[in-house]
C-alpha cells in the first residue's frame, strides 16, 4: 500500500485545503452559502442526529476525506473485523464485541468455531443470575437481598459500566451500583462505611485476576466482609468476571458466580459481555438487551451504510480533516449537555486514547503524521464557567463535539431548555464568533468547528447507538493512520516498573540498568521510613 501521506487522496486534502484558505473560506461563509447546509450535514440513525454543519468541510471535503478511507481499505478492514479475522494484529486475535450484541440467530466464527454458543450461554446465566439477585431470590451469607452492587475493576472494567450505570439512572430499578476503581484505599474504605455487610454483593472484574489495583481493593472488600460475617462470606457475597477461573476459585468466590471473559474482547470494548452485569443488576435484563440492540444497530448501520453517509466514518474523517489538514490543536474537547452523562469524557478518553495512542504502524513503522489527541471535557453548562474561555479565544483552536438530549424526561422544562439553549448558543458562537466588540478584549475570531450529536432521548437503545458510534469512530481513524487500535502496550512499562519495587534487591543489586537504580532511589524521597 502507498504510504498514507503519499497516497493521491492525502497529497488532493492537502491541497483542497490550501484552496479553502486561499479564497478566505470560513464557517460562516459556508453557513451563509448553504441555506439548506443544516439538513445536508446531517444523518440519523433510530433517535441519533450526527449534525456536522459546524465543520469547515463542503461536498468536496467529503468527497476526498470518503477517497482517503476506500485508499486506505477502510472497507475492506471492516469486514475483516465483523468476519472474526484477526484484525488485531500484535496479538494475532480477533476483534468482536459486535459479536456481544448480535442477534440470537447469528453465526459468527473465530479461531474456526462459533462464538455464538459460548456468548448466548453466558448471557442466559447472566439473566437467570442477575433476575435472582433483583427478586431476591439469591441472597447472601445471612440470608438478606441485596440492596448494593459494589463493581471493583479499573479501566475497561469500570468506565464502560459505570457510564452506562450513571447514564441510565432514570431507568434503574434494582440494587444500588457503586464502581470501585483506584488503588487509593480512600475510594472503597469511605464507602463501606456506608454499606451494611449483609446486603452487599462485590462485582471483580478482571480477564487476568491479577490487575494490581483490582485485588488490592478486592483483598479489602474480602476482609471487610469477612469481619463482619466470616470467612467464607466471600462466597456468596462477590461474583468474578474473568477469563481466569482458577484465581477467581483461589480467592473464594464460587465457580457458580465466575463469568467468563474472551480473548477476542478487549476491555475498552467489553461492557456488552459479562463486564456489564452491573449495568444489568440495575436496569434489568429487559432494558439491559435494549442497550445491546442499539449497539447492534449501529453496527448494521456501520457496515452497510456508503461511507459518505456513515456516521462512525464521517466522525472519523472529520476528525483527521480537522488534526491533520486543518492545523487544529491536538486534542478534542467533549461536552455532554447532560449530568447523567457526565462520564462520557473519561470513557472516550480510554476508547480513544488508549486505542489510537500510538506512534507505530501495524507495520512496526513510525507513523507519518499526528495520531490520536488529547480528550477533555465537562458537562455543559458547568464547562461553561472554566475552559470555555480558552474554546473561544485562545491561541489554539480546539474542535468541540456536543451531545444534547432532545426530549425532556425528568420533568423540569425550564432547566431543560436552558440545557439545549446554552449548548446551540455555544456551537454558533464558536463558529461565527465576534469581530467588533465594545472593546478589543471582546473579540472573538470564530470559525472554530463544532460537531453535534443529539439523542432524541437518553434511554438504554440510544445509548447503544452512541457508544458504539465512538467504538467503530476510532476504528476508522486507526485504519486510516495504519495503527492497531486493539493493543495497549504503553500502559505496561510502568505497571512493570511499580512490580520492580517489591523486588528492592533487584533495584540495589548494583544492575547496569539505570532506571531501576533512580526508580529505587526516588521511591525513597516519596515514601514513609520503613
Amino acid at each position: 500500500m502507498t504510504s498514507l501521506t503519499d497516497s493521491a487522496a492525502w497529497q488532493a486534502l492537502i491541497r483542497h485545503y490550501e484552496s479553502l484558505q486561499a479564497s478566505k473560506t470560513s464557517l460562516a461563509a459556508l453557513i451563509e452559502s448553504q441555506k439548506d447546509r443544516l439538513a445536508r450535514c446531517a444523518v440519523a440513525l433510530d433517535g441519533l442526529t450526527l449534525n456536522y454543519a459546524l465543520n469547515l468541510a463542503t461536498g468536496e471535503t467529503i468527497d476526498l476525506l470518503t477517497q482517503l478511507a476506500q485508499q486506505r481499505g477502510v472497507e475492506e478492514w471492516r469486514e475483516r473485523m465483523f468476519a472474526g479475522q484477526p484484525v488485531n494484529s500484535t496479538e494475532n486475535r480477533a476483534v468482536l464485541h459486535t459479536a456481544l450484541r448480535a442477534k440470537d440467530d447469528a453465526s459468527i466464527m473465530a479461531n474456526g468455531r462459533d462464538v455464538m454458543p459460548d456468548i448466548l450461554a453466558t448471557r442466559h446465566r447472566m439473566g437467570k443470575f442477575v433476575e435472582g439477585v433483583r427478586a431476591g431470590n439469591i441472597k447472601s451469607a445471612t440470608g438478606r437481598p441485596f440492596r448494593n452492587i459494589v463493581n471493583i475493576g479499573i479501566g475497561g472494567s469500570d468506565l464502560g459500566p459505570r457510564l452506562a450505570t450513571q447514564a441510565l439512572a432514570a431507568s434503574a430499578s434494582g440494587p444500588q451500583v457503586h464502581f470501585v476503581a483506584n488503588a487509593d484505599a480512600w475510594e472503597l474504605s469511605s464507602l463501606l462505611t456506608k454499606l451494611d455487610p449483609e446486603s452487599a454483593l462485590f462485582v471483580i472484574v478482571s480477564k487476568t485476576f491479577t490487575t494490581q489495583e483490582t485485588l488490592l481493593n478486592a483483598n479489602l472488600a474480602r476482609d471487610w466482609l469477612a469481619e463482619s460475617l466470616g470467612e467464607n462470606a466471600i462466597q456468596q457475597q462477590a461474583v468474578a468476571v474473568s477469563s481466569n477461573v482458577d484465581k477467581a476459585l483461589e480467592f473464594g468466590i464460587g465457580p457458580d458466580k465466575i463469568f467468563p471473559m474472551w480473548d477476542w474482547v478487549g476491555g475498552r470494548y467489553s461492557l456488552w459481555s459479562s463486564v456489564g452485569i452491573g449495568i444489568a443488576l440495575s436496569l434489568g435484563m429487559e432494558l439491559y438487551g435494549k442497550l445491546l440492540a442499539g449497539a447492534a444497530a449501529m453496527d448494521e448501520h456501520f457496515r452497510t451504510a456508503e461511507l459518505s453517509r456513515n456516521m462512525p466514518c464521517l466522525m472519523a474523517m472529520l476528525g483527521i480533516w480537522q488534526h491533520n489538514f486543518c492545523g487544529t490543536a491536538p486534542a478534542r474537547a467533549i461536552l455532554p449537555y447532560s449530568e447523567r452523562l457526565r462520564d462520557l469524557p473519561r470513557y472516550l478518553q480510554q476508547l480513544e486514547m488508549e486505542s489510537n495512542g500510538k506512534s507505530i504502524t501495524r507495520e512496526a513503522m513510525p507513523v507519518e503524521t499526528l495520531t490520536v489527541p488529547v480528550i477533555f471535557g465537562e458537562c455543559g453548562t458547568v464547562g461553561q464557567h472554566s475552559f470555555h474561555q480558552a474554546l473561544h479565544q485562545g491561541t489554539q483552536v480546539v474542535p468541540v463535539e456536543m451531545v444534547g438530549i432532545v426530549n425532556d424526561d425528568l420533568g423540569h422544562p425550564e432547566n431543560h431548555r436552558t440545557l439545549l439553549s446554552n449548548m446551540v448558543a455555544q456551537a454558533v458562537a464558536l463558529a461565527f464568533g465576534q469581530e467588533c466588540g465594545a472593546t478589543p478584549f471582546d473579540t472573538y475570531p470564530g470559525n472554530r468547528p463544532c460537531t453535534i450529536l443529539t439523542l432524541d432521548r437518553l434511554d438504554p437503545y440510544r445509548l447503544g447507538l452512541l457508544l458504539a458510534l465512538y467504538e467503530h469512530k476510532v476504528f476508522v481513524q486507526g485504519i486510516i493512520w495504519g495503527i492497531n487500535s486493539f493493543d495497549q502496550p504503553g500502559v505496561e512499562l510502568g505497571k512493570r516498573l511499580a512490580r520492580e519495587l517489591a523486588e528492592p534487591s533487584k533495584a540495589n543489586s548494583g544492575t547496569s540498568r539505570p532506571d531501576l537504580a533512580f526508580l529505587a532511589s526516588l521511591y525513597k524521597t516519596v515514601s514513609p521510613e520503613e
